[in-house]
């Protein structure tokens, strides 16, 4: 089974750009489709982003065209761009994976990493 890892979230201003990242180990991540979900407090989390193992991208309506998503299979990473992001962007985003297509639905992931914490001021 595979383990997954995220970073590269912090504290940005509105209008700003944060990159994270989702380091696979124990398996590649080629084998893998994997999405990008989030979590603000008092809400349930959400679907952000999926990439296909063949490398398409699917984005949630709030986030198309600010954010892109892609994988580096040769390094066993997932990356996830942010840009202009806003304050409703804050929140704890995980990544997660499972061996068939992209899904919207976090029940349909096997395997999540801890969490990286996004906030965004305005």
């Amino acid at each position: 089974q595979v383990q997954l890892v995220e970073s590269g979230g912090g504290l940005v201003q509105a209008g700003g750009s944060l990159r994270l990242s989702c380091a696979a180990s124990g398996r590649t991540i080629s084998s893998y489709a994997v999405g990008w979900f989030r979590q603000a407090p008092g809400k349930e989390r959400e679907f952000v982003a999926g990439i296909r193992r063949s490398g398409g991208t699917v984005y949630a309506d709030s986030v198309n065209g600010r954010f892109t998503m892609s994988r580096d299979n040769t390094k066993n990473m997932v990356y996830l761009q942010m840009n202009s992001l806003k304050p409703e962007d804050t929140a704890d985003y995980y990544c997660a994976g499972r061996e068939w297509g992209i899904s919207s639905t976090s029940k349909d992931y096997d395997y999540w990493g801890q969490g990286t914490q996004v906030t965004v001021s305005s």
